[in-house]
């Protein structure tokens, strides 16, 4: 089977070619940061294009490698702090290239489906215990705003054209090569000997922590159980297990000298709910399993930490 991987060299989508090349598919990237031909054979890449997600690359591919039967769209922003402080070169990369993607899919490749990753940041705040994929969706930030015009366009072609279009909801990935957000942060300044750790928010911030060992396995699975009864849906990516924010330091400080102390400002950063944990329940129908808890995942995370910073 012809695959693509839209953001296959990001933190996901390394590991999510991994997964499919482990699998026996041949699996072609496009996005940005330069790999050498040896790189992208070592991440599981039959070919790798560095640039835009446009019609000049897609069509490059095409005509290289044959149409994709499948298409993972991992390419967009990232991050909450990055789009609040650069709006519109957020939206440019998560509602821009997928644009580009579906419009090209609708007049080169009608019958490729596309899994698509989104992010539990549309769900915005003031939702209590497990969130369902039919709860309203009011993003605090453009991060937000922007994966939820994502899934939009993705409804809007599936609906109009018949693209079959599966959208993801991610909620806490974290593991091995995650070089940001919190457990990145929390590591650097444990390696840095910091004594005291000061952290934003009030620590009682929930969220639904998932590997991303895992969370690829999900995305490829997903992709094997189609809905034959419609062209989109929406499926969250989470393990309906919340773990706050004060454990989650506190379990990195256990497994690194267990002498850290924590404290939090009581200021909450701007784009952040207090809590974010996925109903299941449609995971649990397609029969997937979370293999990786959080306290292996956390050791594994520290693990590879120590591992790169020596």
């Amino acid at each position: 089977m012809i695959v693509w991987v839209t953001g296959a060299n990001g933190f996901i989508g390394r590991h999510l070619v991994h997964e499919l090349a482990g699998t026996g598919h041949a699996v072609h990237g496009v996005g940005h940061g330069a790999l050498d031909a040896t790189e992208a054979r070592r991440l599981g890449l039959q070919s790798w294009i560095n640039g835009e997600i446009d019609a000049a690359n897609l069509n490059a591919l095409a005509a290289a490698h044959g149409l994709p039967t499948r298409i993972f769209h991992l390419a967009g922003g990232s991050s909450v702090g990055v789009s609040i402080e650069r709006p519109f070169e957020d939206f440019s990369r998560t509602v821009a290239s997928t644009a580009r993607l579906l419009e090209w899919l609708r007049g080169s490749a009608p019958d490729c489906a596309v899994i698509a990753a989104s992010s539990a940041a549309v769900y915005g705040a003031d939702h209590v215990g497990p969130i369902s994929e039919s709860a309203v969706v009011t993003p605090m930030s453009p991060y937000g705003q922007h994966k939820l015009m994502m899934e939009q366009l993705c409804r809007s072609y599936a609906r109009s054209f018949g693209l079959h279009c599966t959208v993801v909801r991610l909620f806490s990935v974290y593991g091995p090569n995650l070089r940001k957000q919190l457990l990145w942060d929390i590591c650097s300044r444990l390696n840095a000997k910091e004594q005291v750790l000061a952290l934003g928010g009030t620590g009682n911030e929930i969220r639904d922590w998932t590997d991303v060992r895992d969370v690829a396995r999900l995305l490829a699975n997903v992709a094997e159980a189609p809905s034959a009864q419609e062209t989109f849906r929406v499926i969250n990516g989470g393990s309906g297990r919340g773990t706050s924010v004060a454990d989650i330091a506190a379990g990195l400080i256990g497994r690194w000298d267990g002498k850290t102390v924590v404290r939090h400002s009581g200021v909450s950063r701007p784009g952040d709910p207090m809590s974010l944990l996925a109903d299941d329940a449609m995971l649990r129908q397609i029969g997937f399993d979370w293999r990786i808890p959080l306290d292996q995942g956390l050791a594994d995370y520290v693990t590879w930490f120590k591992g790169q910073a020596s």
